[in-house]
């Protein structure tokens, strides 16, 4: 059965603040489980003893791939002690990004850190935004990255809100992964203006909780069960409402949709 997670990103200032408030807040909305983006300073042991607590499982943990160029051991052995099973790249940096020349570097780094992932037992996600949709080498620079790296070093963690910021069909892209995504990202936003893949974000962009935005949220869920994803995660970079008035929206609207 698919279950549903809460991508901490999402209540970032909060979490800062007091992770285990958040942790209590997230699990007795009825969310499954969580997804870090960071620890706030906490040793591994701390963050088990909270999830243990709360009856959260550790699904995934978004880790910078500069901080995994510089640790890749000591990333995976904290992982191993949080419990998670699957660590995601997140993010890129401008030099580091399709068509610059430090993206070379991230793929050989990305594949080294697989092979290592592989080894303990931890499966290697990466996340996109919207500028992997620009061309590379007559594809799109996400499906680029992961025809380089092999399907059983890296899977795919598919942001569904950029992908249909970048003009295409989200339910359709995951559907193409079927069975390289285990956990999929629902996120939603309403816009006002036409969009474009790596095009400067529009004034009327604003993220919603799931269901009350531009999304096929039905649609988006039942590709991802269709494609063998484990886990939905809801992520919303900027509330609406409060963090945890968004999250509670968007898990009615995912389980509606299950």
């Amino acid at each position: 059965m698919v279950k549903i997670a809460y991508q901490l990103y999402s209540a970032r200032d909060e979490a800062a603040e007091d992770l285990e408030k958040v942790l209590k807040e997230i699990a007795a909305l009825g969310y499954d489980g969580v997804e870090f983006a960071g620890f706030h300073g906490l040793a591994a042991g701390e963050v088990r003893r909270l999830l243990d607590e709360t009856g959260l499982e550790p699904v995934s943990s978004h880790v910078a791939f500069d901080e995994i160029e510089r640790d890749m051991f000591g990333v995976i052995a904290y992982h191993l002690a949080v419990g998670c099973p699957f660590i995601a790249v997140p993010y890129l940096q401008e030099a580091e990004r399709p068509g610059n020349p430090g993206f070379a570097r991230v793929v050989k780094g990305i594949h080294a850190f697989a092979r290592l992932c592989r080894e303990a037992g931890i499966r290697l996600l990466y996340h996109n935004h919207d500028f992997e949709f620009a061309s590379l080498s007559g594809l799109y620079a996400l499906d680029f990255l992961y025809a380089a790296v092999p399907e059983d070093l890296l899977e795919t963690e598919i942001d569904t809100c950029w992908v249909r910021y970048s003009g295409l069909d989200p339910a359709a892209y995951v559907k193409k992964y079927a069975g390289r995504c285990p956990v999929v990202h629902i996120k939603d936003y309403a816009c006002d203006e036409p969009t474009s893949p790596c095009g400067k974000m529009p004034a009327s962009f604003r993220f919603r909780p799931v269901g009350r935005g531009v999304q096929d949220v039905p649609a988006v869920v039942r590709a991802a069960v269709d494609s063998g994803a484990m886990w939905l995660v809801a992520e919303q970079d900027f509330p609406m409402d409060s963090p945890m008035l968004d999250a509670k929206a968007s898990l009615a609207a995912l389980r509606a949709a299950l």
